[in-house]
């Protein structure tokens, strides 16, 4: 009985000791958290644009205490036009079957897809819903080398990764623009793709939001003028599958300030994949609401643009001034763990 009791004990603290695995899903690509993985998708946003410029005259207040995620929101940082119309789809109306198979038919046929979260919501509340699915599938200009598996950062799992070494064909280089290069510890490139959709890598360990984290990246690429991926460079990125709901609680169950209007649900989902061969990313929301009462440098040595430790990854169109996605990478092996297979 005895060891029993010390066998309950022992599990008891050890589960107590671990650290729930999170990644925050941010409202906006300025927010600023304290989760070391984190992650913005645009889509959250563009149903937030509609709620807003059909029932608020542009943003949403409420009637008691609007939350700054809110506020965050109304700012409207990021908007349809920043995306183009084939990459996204969004609607809004009475939730009825109706408007539920309409979505159902317009997702197979832009996009072939399925929805996530249509079935999650009442409809037969006599609810409006206001949806928004983000899509995008690319491949690199030419498929990168698989390379052998590495621990990232401290986590001592091995996950596998892909890029460039001194075996690689040189035309895959050509997949490769240096932004800038400090160090192995500081640098940013970007990956060509078969799309007008461009790659960033950035590996930082600086903890600022996506919005500073972008313009510092850009800035720094300004003063710098090398930007050809020469033949002893090298590339390391690690493959990446995350799946991740979020539930924007802080919004529920608060009337809009002026109208009937009380928001019931406030949900996004983020499905992002990337291997060597390119990227795909699916990405959903959902707000249920209820009526109701410097110089080029001289090089010379081979330098090591190595993903394998804390990097940002953003997503962005070309011509466009603003990316469409963040994903700040510090643990590969627990994040991976949340892909759907």
């Amino acid at each position: 009985m005895k060891k029993l009791l010390a066998l309950f004990v022992f599990l008891t603290v050890a589960c107590l000791s671990v650290k729930a695995y999170t990644i925050d899903v941010l409202p906006v690509s300025f927010t600023n958290t304290k989760e070391p993985n984190r992650v913005w998708a645009g889509t959250f946003q563009l149903v937030w644009n509609d709620l807003a410029d059909n029932f608020g005259n542009g943003k949403i207040t409420f009637d008691f205490n609007t939350p700054e995620i809110a506020k965050q929101l109304n700012k409207q940082s990021f908007k349809a036009d920043m995306l183009s119309s084939d990459s996204y789809y969004k609607t809004w109306g009475k939730a009825d079957l109706n408007l539920k198979k309409q979505i159902e038919r317009d997702l197979l046929e832009k996009f072939n897809e399925k929805s996530d979260i249509l079935d999650s919501f009442d409809w037969k509340s006599g609810k409006y819903l206001f949806y928004a699915m983000l899509k995008k599938d690319f491949e690199f200009l030419n498929p990168f080398d698989k390379l052998d598996k590495e621990k990232f950062g401290k986590n001592k799992t091995k996950v596998s990764y892909f890029g460039i070494n001194k075996h690689t064909k040189k035309m895959i280089r050509e997949n490769v623009n240096v932004i800038f290069y400090d160090s192995p510890e500081k640098f940013a490139v970007s990956l060509n793709t078969k799309t007008d959709d461009i790659v960033y890598l950035y590996r930082t360990d600086d903890n600022k939001n996506f919005d500073k984290l972008y313009n510092d990246m850009i800035k720094k690429g300004k003063n710098y003028s090398a930007s050809e991926f020469l033949a002893k460079d090298e590339l390391k990125v690690p493959e990446i599958s995350l799946y991740t709901e979020k539930t924007f609680d802080k919004l529920k169950n608060k009337r809009v300030k002026g109208t009937d209007i009380v928001i019931s649900e406030a949900i996004e989902t983020i499905d992002f994949k990337m291997d060597n061969k390119g990227v795909e990313l699916k990405s959903e929301a959902g707000i249920l609401a209820k009526m109701s009462l410097a110089p080029a440098p001289e090089i010379t040595k081979p330098r090591f643009f190595y993903c394998d430790d804390t990097f940002v990854l953003f997503l962005q169109e070309k011509g466009k001034d603003k990316p469409y996605f963040a994903l700040r990478v510090n643990d590969v092996a627990e994040l991976n763990k949340t892909g759907r297979k």
